[in-house]
């Protein structure tokens, strides 16, 4: 039987979390009671102005998703959000979060590191030899990507330092070292997060502090809702949409890692979500055990 991990202690940071896997993170932080600080560049009254392309190739006139609404859910929940306007490519505004969230709090007991802004570029072409793709993906994924990740993380490291405790978990994809085919740019960022975290868990884990990253599968956003003509209640109804799992499973892995008094040694590793809730005991919110996504080899 799934058990909810209690986490009524916990102060948590998630960027990018307006909306998507962020969002999924937040929610689930929230249910297990922590206090979760959302940030992003979403708010109600000022979405981010940087979704465009993407919004045009889903069909949605209005960005979905904002700070806000993300800090209501987790309140709604049982926890207590903090909605916090921060963009993670701007070493400013992430210093004044992290200030705000030691001035307020005192610590931060986990980070998540989400921002990723690779869909910024996205033209509706994933499959493409890397000379086609246009080379400002390189800049989204890892200017407005792999970049946010380092940045957030140097500012949450001492503070967990100075307490010889706490969890920074990356977003990432990871299937056991096979390539993203067909997206060079998607899967070098992939493989520098990845690799981010276990460079910082081997810096991190002498005081006590643990780094890692979390792959989750292929995930029913409000962009691949949109994008099959549908939503959460009727995705069943979209065969090509049996495979995925809602963001909220990988925020029950999160929340999971966040209530393991033995995380450390989890320490720099990637772990896939549907290995996590086999080991931990949790399903995604319609109670499936969804399986781990795998890459077709070849």
């Amino acid at each position: 039987m799934q058990q909810q991990p209690t986490l009524k202690d916990c102060v948590a940071v998630v960027t990018g979390a307006s909306r998507g896997a962020g969002r999924g993170i937040a929610q689930e932080l929230g249910a297990a009671g922590a206090t979760v600080y959302v940030t992003g560049r979403s708010t109600r009254a000022q979405p981010a102005g940087t979704y465009a392309q993407l919004m045009g190739l889903s069909g949605l006139d209005a960005l979905p998703g904002s700070i806000d609404e993300t800090a209501e859910a987790v309140t709604r929940m049982g926890g207590r959000g903090i909605a916090v306007r921060c963009d993670h490519t701007c070493e400013d505004d992430v210093e004044a979060l992290f200030a705000r969230v030691e001035r307020e709090a005192g610590r931060v007991d986990l980070l998540v590191n989400n921002a990723w802004g690779g869909h910024e570029t996205f033209n509706g072409v994933f499959d493409a030899p890397f000379w086609e793709h246009p080379l400002a993906n390189w800049e989204s994924m890892f200017d407005h990507g792999v970049r946010n990740h380092l940045l957030a993380s140097r500012f949450a490291a001492p503070m967990m330092v100075r307490r010889k405790r706490g969890l920074i978990v990356t977003t990432t994809f990871w299937d056991r070292d096979r390539y993203l085919r067909g997206n060079l740019f998607y899967d070098l960022a992939k493989a520098s997060m990845t690799r981010l975290a276990f460079g910082m868990a081997q810096e991190l884990r002498p005081h006590g502090v643990a780094s890692l990253a979390v792959s989750p599968g292929w995930m029913r956003t409000e962009f691949v809702l949109a994008a099959h003509k549908t939503d959460e209640s009727h995705w069943q109804e979209r065969p090509a949409l049996a495979r995925t799992e809602s963001p909220r499973y990988l925020g029950r892995a999160v929340a999971a890692l966040g209530g393991d008094a033995g995380v450390l040694g989890k320490s720099g590793a990637v772990h896939r979500v549907a290995d996590l809730a086999r080991e931990y005991g949790f399903t995604d919110v319609d109670g499936r055990r969804v399986p781990a996504f795998e890459l077709e080899e070849g």
